[in-house]
């Protein structure tokens, strides 16, 4: 596989003003389409982390499953679902986020992870940060080990970097 990623960014579209005005919103769904696109993606994401050891993946919702979950399979690790506040069954841990087009709330099963596991965290696009932060923070009030997160496209202009502080973050792609 190569290790250049920039040709997916043809397989990507903006979409201006979505949720709201002033947003420039990253739609993956044409890479997911596009059956080389999505298994470079998933495949390159699991490369990159070749070199650090982990026990579980969480994905963030909704998004971030399409490349936690088969990332997981391939690397043959558990798949940690980080919901929106409301939708896991049975006891969590949650946290307040905000994005820089508004605010939510992720939640945990409070079972998810135990001390000393070690998680990769994935997602599809790093924004501000925010949403990031959120379920690194709630991953380690379980006593597990944040010991990365993976996306496949930064939105460098907005600093997420920033927000994660110290944390090894690794991007298919930076836009901007």
């Amino acid at each position: 596989m190569t290790t250049d990623s920039s040709w997916l960014r043809q397989h990507l579209r903006d979409v201006p003003d979505f949720p709201q005005p002033g947003v420039l919103f990253k739609d993956i769904t044409p890479l997911l389409g596009h059956v080389e696109a999505f298994r470079y993606a998933v495949n390159a994401l699991a490369e990159q982390w070749d070199d650090v050891e982990f026990d579980l993946v969480a994905g963030i919702e909704a998004r971030g499953f399409l490349f936690a979950a088969p990332l997981a399979y391939r690397v043959g690790r558990g798949l940690i679902p980080v919901r929106k506040a409301g939708r896991l069954p049975r006891e969590t841990w949650e946290r307040n986020y905000n994005v820089e087009y508004g605010a939510g709330r992720l939640a945990v099963h409070q079972d998810a992870a135990g001390v000393g596991e070690r998680v990769l965290l994935i997602d599809d696009v790093l924004a501000s940060g925010g949403t990031s932060a959120a379920a690194c923070a709630l991953l380690e009030e379980l006593g597990a080990t944040v010991v990365g997160v993976g996306v496949v496209v930064e939105l460098g202009f907005l600093n997420g970097r920033a927000t994660l502080e110290e944390r090894d973050v690794r991007s298919l792609l930076i836009e901007g």
